[in-house]
């Protein structure tokens, strides 16, 4: 496991690199460990986290990857990627993992011919 300086604190971030053998896309594995690292609170709401370089050289892959990656992550809520390359952490394990399920919801329902609105009116019947 290696591991690299988160940016404004005195807490490390550990990385397991990626695993080449597993059918898992890269970028999905590097957001799994950085989700791992948010959970385990090697980095918290409001840390900045290393920048996708330094990551990418931890992780043993291409910047591109852990760029996609963040992005990724991004879109869950749990990073804020800022100017000058600063990534922080914005949300927690949590709400990544409810974000997660939800986006597996309204991919399943699209499979099986639900529209957004008929989605929306189950969820307020069921709630």
């Amino acid at each position: 496991m290696s591991s690299v300086n988160a940016l404004d604190n005195d807490r490390e971030m550990a990385f397991d690199a990626v695993d080449r053998s597993d059918p898992t896309p890269l970028h999905e594995q590097v957001a799994a460990e950085i989700r791992r690292a948010i959970r385990e609170g090697e980095a918290g709401p409001g840390d900045r986290i290393p920048q996708a370089r330094d990551l990418a050289t931890v992780l043993g892959v291409n910047s591109n990857t852990v760029l996609r990656a963040l992005r990724l992550l991004r879109d869950e809520g749990l990073v804020e990627m800022g100017r000058g390359r600063a990534i922080r952490v914005t949300g927690s394990a949590d709400r990544g993992a409810v974000i997660a399920k939800t986006k597996e919801l309204i991919e399943f329902a699209r499979r099986h011919g639900y529209r957004r609105d008929e989605l929306i009116a189950l969820m307020h019947r069921l709630s």
